[in-house]
């Protein structure tokens, strides 16, 4: 089983954290509290609890309402659902976080590349967030350890089999998702991979990917559920 690795993937994500500051940050809504406040998380970062009316780190909390959000940067609104993510742009630049029909129905999820052209997200996982790299090689969702315990997944009842990455072969442990959930998309049971060394992020690999349509238009992914 390939996991797609990219070769410098350790490199890159050190390369990661050292970004022009020019490059916007990842927002995503990870969780809210009542209407009075929501969670947040910047560019994968610890979340952060944000009242209505209350400004963090050049975002302002307009509105909470169910399972999303409202709020403001550089005096333009967005609208986020859990689990749902958009990155700021410099002026000259368009972003957005979904699409939307006539009636206002959110019909997918649309990504917008990082400055090296890889495209993340924040997914729910059995209903907690994870962070992921979109990975079209990757046969599977691919995750470390850290997280599936994090997740409350016990990955090592699943069957231990062996994978080969850029860094060699390793051993992985298969395991089965209940839900995966991507702004308005959500996926059941589907298979997945926990690596115990090698691997540092998740990565969002075929087993949900076959499931959605994947549509590109230059620095903007649109997913939207297939079936």
């Amino acid at each position: 089983m390939a996991t797609g690795f990219m070769p410098n993937i350790i490199a890159f994500l050190l390369l990661f954290a050292w970004l022009p500051a020019a490059l916007a940050a990842e927002v995503a809504l990870i969780g809210v509290i009542g209407d009075k406040s929501a969670v947040l998380s910047l560019d994968g970062g610890d979340p952060k609890a944000v009242k209505v009316g209350q400004k963090w780190n050049g975002i302002t909390v307009l509105e909470v309402h169910k399972d999303q959000a409202t709020i403001e940067e550089d005096g333009k609104k967005r609208v986020l659902r859990l689990g749902q993510h958009y990155r700021g742009v410099p002026a000259n630049t368009t972003a957005a976080a979904t699409t939307t029909s006539g009636t206002g129905k959110p019909q997918g999820v649309v990504l917008t590349a990082d400055g090296a052209g890889h495209f993340y997200t924040m997914a729910q996982i059995n209903g907690v967030a994870v962070r992921f790299l979109v990975d079209t090689g990757a046969t599977m969702i691919a995750m470390p350890a850290g997280e599936a315990a994090r997740l409350g997944i016990d990955y090592r009842k699943g069957p231990r089999r062996m994978t080969n990455t850029a860094n060699g072969a390793v051993s992985v442990y298969q395991v089965k998702l209940d839900t995966v959930r991507i702004g308005d998309i959500e996926v059941s049971n589907l298979d997945a991979v926990v690596f115990e060394e090698g691997l540092s992020t998740g990565l969002l690999g075929m087993s949900f990917l076959n499931r959605v349509n994947m549509t590109r238009e230059g620095d903007s992914m649109t997913l939207t559920k297939r079936f």
